[in-house]
């Protein structure tokens, strides 16, 4: 009953994961499918990492991010359903990463705008 329980729930935090990730790959303008796959998130994910990155931006750059993300969807689709927990904390990775990398370009596209 326990192990049931963690598993639907990790199974449960994957989608909503991959959805996070789908929603990501549509805003950096990748034509993400019906019903995406982990590799197909990365490969769109991927694209996106021929954005241009902001001149002196502290930190990590915005493509450094994004191949950070990828790297993580590749790992987290080459252990499938073998270990959900490790799958999970990749799928999780990819997200934050990804996030990082969108807050750092909003600032630039306001200056670009405001111009």
């Amino acid at each position: 009953m326990i192990n049931r329980d963690i598993s639907s729930r990790l199974a449960a935090g994957r989608g909503r994961r991959v959805t996070q990730l789908a929603d990501a790959a549509a805003r950096w303008g990748g034509q993400v499918p019906e019903d995406p796959g982990i590799t197909e998130l990365a490969d769109l994910l991927q694209a996106a990492t021929r954005v241009p990155d902001r001149p002196g931006a502290p930190g990590h750059t915005t493509r450094a991010l994004l191949a950070g993300a990828v790297e993580d969807l590749r790992a987290a689709a080459r252990l499938g359903g073998l270990l959900p927990a490790v799958t999970l904390w990749h799928l999780q990775r990819a997200i934050d990463q990804e996030h990082t990398a969108h807050q750092q370009t909003v600032p630039a596209q306001r200056q670009e705008r405001g111009r």
